[in-house]
């Protein structure tokens, strides 16, 4: 897909990125490397080891998530919207990405330690953390019992019977870089690994950006809870009000292939 400088208008998807995103409007064509380096700089953007992140055209020896880490060096290619997601996804949220950073980089020490060095073979805790970052999203609720309506995956009454109680004590995130680039072109059977997270009831009523910067602090603290891909909740995104225009009609949610009942119990985050 070209390059489109309105992209954040495209779907409620990107709101977390709206604020950051409105800085590249101004872009004709792809933004350059140092443009997005600039704004990294500008919000102090740095890893767990403390050494700010910089975006770079190679790949280098080094296993990625260490490298990002101990020399805070992140490849980056220009005009692609994958990485472009990624560096604002870092901005949106530079606490949390640094901590699910630091995460996977000790995940994949541990793994070396333990002789198992084929990317092909990750663990459970090391993939899960891949999941979140590339396709996770969050799903915050004052009532519980509608993250118990996720856990179950009882979407027609999440999403539709009780679409108001949803629409006033849930907010959903998109988090995951590969998960936004997919919302550039949404499509039926598009799913996200999301992390269930309770909130006050005050929480809900923040402006956006207060909210994002809430949940930045929130989901730093809760990645050490994500220990397998069973910790994280399957959720079909384009059943949440506002995200796909034909979710306005009951019989959407009667696509039982995209709305699947699940299998067994999950753990999820509490």
């Amino acid at each position: 897909m070209d390059w489109d400088p309105g992209f954040v208008e495209r779907s409620p998807m990107f709101g977390p990125l709206a604020t950051y995103g409105a800085r590249l409007r101004s872009e004709r064509d792809w933004p350059q490397r140092s443009v997005l380096q600039h704004l990294l700089r500008e919000r102090g953007v740095s890893t767990a080891a403390g050494v700010p992140l910089r975006l770079v055209a190679d790949l280098g020896p080094e296993p990625y998530e260490t490298r990002i880490r101990e020399r805070g060096e992140m490849h980056f290619r220009e005009r692609d919207w994958h990485d472009l997601f990624n560096a604002l996804v870092w901005l949106a949220y530079p606490r949390a990405k640094s901590a699910l950073n630091d995460a996977q980089s000790a995940a994949s020490r541990m793994q070396s330690s333990a002789g198992t060095r084929s990317s092909s073979q990750r663990g459970p805790q090391r993939d899960a953390l891949t999941l979140f970052d590339e396709n996770g999203a969050i799903v915050v609720s004052s009532d519980p019992a509608l993250l118990e309506d996720v856990r179950c995956f009882r979407w027609k009454r999440l999403f539709w019977t009780r679409r108001s109680e949803m629409q006033s004590a849930m907010r959903v995130f998109a988090f995951g870089h590969a998960l936004l680039h997919k919302a550039l072109a949404p499509y039926i059977g598009m799913t996200a690994h999301a992390m269930l997270l309770p909130v006050t009831a005050d929480f809900v009523l923040r402006e956006p950006n207060e909210q994002r910067e809430a949940l930045d602090r929130i989901v730093a603290a809760a990645l050490c809870r994500i220990t397998n891909p069973r910790s994280l909740a399957p959720l079909p995104v384009l059943g949440v009000p506002g995200w796909w225009p034909d979710n306005e009609h009951a019989a959407f949610y009667e696509n039982v292939a995209y709305f699947r009942t699940g299998r067994g119990k999950h753990l999820f985050l509490k």
